[in-house]
């Protein structure tokens, strides 16, 4: 597995309108370690990254730093209990702008089907789309709350 791209966050956010992503959602699937096996145009658009340079990848290729460790360990728990997840992400496209999204994680089995036994999962889809601006502004304040209790 390569390295994962050392990419420096810039300020500057990247919206769904501007990149003329407005009525498209993101999708991604990844195997059950949340190696990607297959990413939407529209997710290619959005991160900058082409489809050769996901395919194969950690899914956390796109993760900002200003991300708290608790949100994926509280996702990947959900998940791997053949539960459903939901919430709010910001990720670093290839270009250092950042984008926030509203994601809907579901297990499935290899036919793609959805899943609610852990035994059954061979990976998972994510759907996402934008969030509002109040939601990205609940989920800063959050998110600085847990990040601050990480550095202790």
């Amino acid at each position: 597995m390569s390295a994962k791209p050392n990419v420096t966050p810039l300020e500057t956010e990247a919206t769904f309108t501007e990149e003329g992503l407005d009525a498209r959602a993101l999708i991604t699937r990844t195997d059950k370690k949340g190696i990607i096996t297959f990413a939407s145009k529209a997710y290619q658009d959005m991160t900058k990254y082409s489809k050769e340079e996901l395919i194969g990848k950690p899914h956390n290729i796109v993760r900002h730093p200003f991300m708290p460790k608790a949100v994926f360990k509280k996702m990947w728990d959900t998940i791997n209990n053949a539960k459903s997840w939901n919430g709010i992400i910001v990720n670093k496209r290839k270009d250092g702008k950042h984008y926030w999204v509203k994601v809907y994680i579901n297990p499935m089995d290899k036919e793609g089907n959805i899943v609610s036994e852990p035994s059954k999962i061979e990976g998972f889809i994510a759907l996402r789309k934008e969030p509002s601006k109040e939601e990205i502004q609940k989920a800063v304040k959050l998110y600085k709350k847990l990040k601050a209790l990480e550095s202790k």
